[in-house]
């Protein structure tokens, strides 16, 4: 699943390998090492203790960490595996947890069968709310880990030793929901340096506090920067953009059901995270004049029509797949009022 490491991360992992035990095989773990990747970075995983949503955030200077160091499933637990990654922690971890281990009997088992865990760096959170945490000896300076209330907060390979502590401060301190605070600790850590190297991927994966028979809808949110120069920026801003939709689906949802005050409300909500969206605000104007407000839904679709024309094509064949109810007088008289 995942592609071998460059000539020169195996050199290190190997170099690495002989720091951790010179007891060790060298080939075993040489051929372990480059089945993964080296991704040294920096992460937190965490437990709403309201909501019971749990999580994980990271960012790295390695493309594309979302699929490597962030696992969490509904109503089980979270885990982040990084430095020299073992990505079977992530899987092996929330399986332990849903047959009923804790975060630290999950974890410790896992480290008692690697042979290299002096080069993982590993965290997990149960339902329960429990913290484990493991920093190899042989991690790449500096390296440690923080836990607290239903977190923990990890780093490798930093620029100072100052980013846990920073991290957590973040965390306890910031308000918001489980997404805002995470990624209010990745800001802190990249205010203290963040990792030696630089940035360049980051990734956030949120799930509820219980799982349903409908798995699609047990991740509140599953969001990726594969290469960016400001990851954890452009993360915040795909997690603002995420909830905008979401408020979007709200109006819609509430517009079938013919509540039109709490439509307008959500669809408000939408407007102010996502202002400069064409995409939300046509499909706000759409809603309107399927109610019969025209007029409104027309003043909302004047400035998307007159940024970019497509959208006025776009209206013109809706009425064929039922998306916009209107006979063909009417829909004259809407497109007549357009740019």
């Amino acid at each position: 699943m995942f592609f071998t490491c460059s000539r020169s991360a195996i050199a290190l992992a190997s170099a690495l390998a002989l720091a951790a035990s010179a007891a060790a095989p060298a080939e075993p773990f040489a051929a372990s090492v480059a089945a993964h990747r080296p991704v040294h970075t920096y992460s937190i995983v965490a437990r709403d203790s309201i909501t019971g949503e749990m999580g994980v955030a990271v960012q790295s200077h390695w493309f594309s960490v979302g699929p490597v160091v962030p696992w969490a499933r509904a109503g089980v637990g979270a885990v982040a595996t990084q430095s020299l990654v073992l990505v079977s922690y992530g899987p092996l971890g929330l399986d332990l947890m849903e047959q009923g281990m804790s975060a630290r009997e999950a974890l410790e088992k896992l480290i008692d069968e690697d042979e290299h865990a002096s080069v993982r760096q590993v965290a997990m959170v149960d339902r329960d709310g429990n913290v484990a945490a493991h920093t190899g000896d042989s991690c790449i300076a500096h390296a440690s880990h923080r836990t607290g209330r239903g977190y923990s907060v990890q780093a490798n390979m930093m620029l100072t030793g100052r980013v846990p502590s920073a991290m957590a401060g973040a965390y306890e301190s910031a308000e918001g929901d489980l997404a805002d605070r995470m990624i209010a600790a990745l800001e802190a850590a990249e205010r203290e340096g963040g990792d030696i190297r630089g940035r360049q991927s980051a990734a956030i994966l949120v799930v509820r506090a219980v799982s349903s028979d409908e798995p699609w809808t047990d991740v509140v949110m599953d969001l990726r920067v594969e290469d960016h120069p400001q990851p954890v920026e452009e993360l915040r801003r795909l997690v603002r953009l995420e909830r905008a939709y979401e408020f979007e689906n709200l109006g819609d949802e509430a517009m079938a059901e013919g509540d039109l005050a709490a439509a307008m409300e959500a669809y408000g909500e939408a407007a102010k995270l996502a202002p400069d969206n064409l995409e939300l605000a046509f499909w706000q104007g759409v809603s309107l004049i399927n109610v019969g407000r025209d007029d409104e839904g027309i003043s909302i679709l004047r400035p998307v029509v007159e940024r970019d024309p497509n959208w006025k094509e776009l209206l013109t064949r809706l009425p064929r797949s039922g998306l916009l109810r209107v006979d063909e007088a009417r829909l004259r008289r809407i497109v007549s009022a357009l740019p």
